[in-house]
């Protein structure tokens, strides 16, 4: 069952030792951006670093899991939304948060995350949990499931616990993956314009499995993020795209300075 929380209108793996914070957070992006056309206009995405980036969209400017220095996001616009996937610290950072969040900025997280906020961000926040939606400014935005299948990973992200979002446009589908496996959730997606999809090991995929997930729910585009990480868990964003079929543009964002 999926359930509505609430309407937004707006005027515009730390945990468990799991995940270090990574030098990398720190480097500020000044990259244009790719343009995406919707029915009710232009989408420009800019990458900031690694697991965080930016949406400038018709419904407004969307941040996705901003973390590390704020001044990587001075050249850009303040966000309307903030959307948070999960709490390790490659994706959540209350400090970087409290600096982003403006008068108008609302926020939607998973509700772990949700219950770590302080008070101040809280009450511009909503949960949602695996199941759920909500709406920003006309934009639907659903809670997808994300999480590890692998026995020796599922400490990692463990099932019901973090999010990927689907925001659905006007005749446009973005699927942000956040952290999982190739679950069969995300193999079932319908629609799909444009999805930013996570590799990196042990903690996520590698580009064999989502080559082959992408391959199945078949995006029109899709950025390979998420793809270094400690314990030598990188993986090469040119050998997923030449393992991902015709159906689909892999589009390489300038996640890592080059």
């Amino acid at each position: 069952m999926r359930l509505t929380r609430r309407r937004f209108v707006t005027t515009t793996a730390m945990a468990a030792g799991t995940v270090t914070f990574l030098p990398y957070m720190a480097r500020a992006q000044m990259a244009e951006g790719d343009m995406f056309s919707t029915d009710a206009g232009d989408i420009a995405v800019h990458p900031i670093a690694h697991a965080s980036f930016v949406m400038e969209t018709p419904a407004g400017v969307i941040y996705v899991d901003p973390v590390g220095d704020p001044a990587s996001y001075a050249d850009l616009p303040a966000p309307d939304l903030i959307l948070i996937t999960h709490e390790h610290g490659d994706h959540y950072n209350a400090d970087t948060l409290a600096a982003l969040v403006g008068e108008s900025t609302v926020m939607i997280a998973n509700p772990a995350v949700h219950g770590m906020l302080s008070d101040d961000l809280k009450a511009k926040a909503s949960a949602i949990a695996n199941g759920e939606s909500s709406e920003f400014n006309g934009v639907a935005i659903d809670a997808i499931p994300a999480y590890n299948t692998t026995e020796e990973r599922k400490n990692f992200h463990p099932q019901g616990r973090d999010n990927g979002y689907v925001l659905s446009f006007d005749g446009f589908r973005v699927y942000i993956s956040g952290d999982t496996e190739d679950i069969p959730e995300m193999r079932a997606l319908e629609n799909i314009d444009l999805a930013f999809l996570c590799m990196n090991l042990p903690f996520t995929m590698d580009v064999e499995q989502a080559a082959s997930a992408v391959e199945e729910f078949k995006p029109t585009y899709v950025y390979p993020y998420h793809y270094r990480g400690r314990d030598g868990g990188t993986q090469d964003p040119q050998e997923f795209a030449s393992l991902v079929g015709d159906a689909t543009e892999v589009k390489m964002g300038d996640w890592y300075g080059g």
